[in-house]
């Protein structure tokens, strides 16, 4: 899989994972305790380093993009 395929990818879970986490029967369940309120946080975390790692992988596509148009 090539790094921009692979960033793609982790593009695709954090748009599905994003619009879970602005649902309102997601922030409904939240809001009623239906769930533990920790499960809220760790969403919020997996958005954050799924996000670090899409920066990662976007500067490996940048500089083997660049390479390619040298």
């Amino acid at each position: 899989m090539e790094p921009i395929e692979i960033l793609k990818q982790f593009n695709s879970c954090y748009v599905k994972i994003q619009a879970i986490a602005q649902d309102e029967n997601w922030l409904l369940l939240i809001a009623d305790k239906k769930i533990d309120p920790e499960v809220a946080t760790q969403v919020g975390d997996t958005l954050h380093y799924l996000g670090e790692v899409m920066g990662c992988v976007e500067e490996i596509v940048e500089v083997k993009f660049n390479q390619d148009t040298e």
